[in-house]
């Protein structure tokens, strides 16, 4: 035979007496030798598919021809069965593989590994009467036909098959008792067993998970496959029956990490097949907590309770971002009990005005946040302890606008008469911490994150618009990450969502005071503008809007 041709037909038949050392050069160790007279067959090439996975591909024709008609059941020797009395001349020249013009069905023989073979005569033809279910011998053709057209043809030993698996046991004892052939015991005949199974969504996966049968130890070779090829055949395994395939799948994928795209996947196995709550408990654990939610601690109280507690401003910044996105309603976490309420929320806020309060006092003994700081903490300027609460308040904020819970914290701000007081006698360099608070709520309120009563906002503007104007030139020089274009535009857009007559004692201040101050007053000219246009109608539309 030309060593072209035995080399383009060497992926054809094959041996699976020693189980091949990768699934993706499955047939490496293959050896052929000089054809012989005897039956024929063509087989055509399948293109398996993966479904839900990205190495599917789709299906299509491929090359039949005839191949040799003995099969090999181990490297170096050989054994006819199946044979043709339409024998083909062993002097007759080996045809080329042809196309078939319309290929209807494609299929591809396979042997599954073995134990060490029998001698050769242990084997027979099929239908000969022995040897049929002894070890090493190929007893049972199991035709897989996939959803997509395909075909795959598997020749297995009967023995493995019913000791692993009770779907194809029986099967296999069906098939016997219908055929009328006498069972051995192992719930097979000496006759060649045929079993279909249809609708196989893989191919390849399905003859990848029957292979594991044959090996004696599964969880390595799952090892080499990887998790996201193993929770497939986890599931192939389950829908067998292949009980020490799940139990072998079960304790590869507890005893490694996961992507969070195999995380996705096994839980939606989890969903789909009940397995044993023994084999699966640790698995489980991993995804969901074995206690109560209503036993469980406060997760993200303590996790906010930390952060704002935290002394060290690279740390405390980097957390309030995690916890943020973990807290959002945008999450794509699941959340559940790990909600902070909104009584949580507020009672640390309260907490931070209470050191704010403390620190403008000179005192610092009598609060839960400077309580937990260390010593060399505690000595750090005024400034620096004042902005560390501030940071957490304004935090605090973002993370109650997400979950629309700010509007109580308005009137909160608003009563703190205290510390209006203490902000007229302390140093401007410290003061403005203060009115990045107010800063925050203008914002929010001018770009509709925050929306409140007018008595709210009314007493907002009231009790914190003239410390804005005195402090905006200190938060120009210390932005802290404030835009400061957009608290202006805000400022004049919250303004405008008074009365006309409030409207008028807020403005007349400003401008008093810009025309005092200029840059160092934010520009509220857009906002003035607006306004005076619509105090000052002309005498005819303002009878006509007050006639109706």
């Amino acid at each position: 035979m030309d060593r072209s041709y035995r080399r383009r037909r060497r992926t054809w038949c094959c041996s699976f007496a020693v189980p091949p050392s990768s699934p993706d050069n499955f047939y490496s160790s293959t050896h052929y030798s000089k054809p012989r007279q005897g039956k024929s067959e063509t087989f055509s090439k399948p293109n398996l598919s993966v479904p839900s996975s990205p190495q599917s591909t789709k299906s299509g024709s491929r090359m039949a021809g005839r191949i040799d008609p003995r099969r090999i059941l181990s490297p170096g020797r050989v054994s006819p069965i199946d044979s043709d009395p339409a024998a083909v001349d062993s002097a007759a020249p080996v045809p080329s593989p042809a196309i078939d013009s319309e290929p209807k069905l494609r299929s591809r023989s396979f042997r599954a590994p073995t134990p060490p073979p029998l001698p050769p005569a242990v084997v027979e033809e099929e239908g000969s009467g022995s040897g049929g279910t002894k070890d090493g011998v190929f007893d049972v053709r199991m035709c897989l036909r996939g959803k997509d057209g395909g075909c795959m043809v598997l020749e297995l030993n009967s023995v493995v098959l019913y000791a692993n698996s009770e779907v194809f046991a029986g099967l296999i004892s069906d098939y016997k008792k219908g055929s009328g052939s006498t069972s051995n015991g192992s719930g097979c005949s000496s006759k060649m067993c045929r079993i279909e199974v249809p609708e196989v969504d893989n191919l390849g996966l399905f003859r990848e998970t029957i292979e594991l049968m044959f090996e004696d130890d599964v969880t390595k070779r799952l090892a080499k496959i990887g998790v996201f090829r193993s929770i497939d055949v986890l599931e192939v395994a389950a829908g067998i029956k292949f009980t020490r395939g799940v139990l072998s799948c079960l304790k590869y994928l507890e005893a490694v990490p996961w992507t969070e795209e195999e995380e996705e996947k096994l839980r939606s196995l989890f969903t789909r097949f009940k397995f044993d709550d023994t084999t699966t408990r640790d698995i489980l654990g991993r995804f969901y907590l074995n206690d109560s939610a209503d036993s469980q601690p406060n997760v993200a109280m303590q996790l906010v309770w930390s952060i704002t507690s935290s002394a060290d401003a690279n740390a405390r910044n980097e957390l309030k971002s995690l916890v943020k996105g973990l807290l959002s309603k945008s999450s794509v976490y699941e959340k559940n009990h790990v909600d902070l309420s909104k009584e949580d929320l507020y009672s640390v806020c309260h907490s931070c005005l209470a050191s704010l309060v403390s620190l403008f006092e000179g005192k610092s003994d009598d609060n839960r946040h400077e309580q937990s700081l260390p010593k060399k903490d505690m000595n750090k300027p005024l400034i620096e302890r004042v902005a560390r609460q501030v940071d957490n308040i304004n935090w605090l904020l973002e993370i109650m606008f997400d979950g629309q819970m700010a509007e109580d914290f308005v009137d909160i701000w608003t009563n703190q008469q205290q510390l209006l007081k203490l902000h007229d006698d302390a140093s401007p360099m410290v003061r403005y911490e203060l009115s990045r608070v107010s800063a925050t709520l203008f914002v929010a309120i001018g770009t509709r994150k925050l929306q409140c009563r007018l008595e709210a906002r009314s007493g907002l503007l009231q009790a914190w618009f003239k410390p804005m104007l005195l402090d905006f030139g200190w938060l120009q020089r210390c932005k802290k990450g404030l835009d400061m274009k957009a608290l202006e535009e805000a400022m004049g857009q919250a303004l405008l969502t008074l009365p006309l007559k409030q409207q008028h004692m807020l403005f007349m201040e400003w401008f008093r005071y810009f025309s005092k101050h200029g840059t160092e007053c934010p520009n509220l000219s857009k906002a003035f503008q607006i306004w005076w246009r619509r105090s000052f109608l002309r005498g005819s539309e303002t009878h006509e809007i007050e006639s109706r």
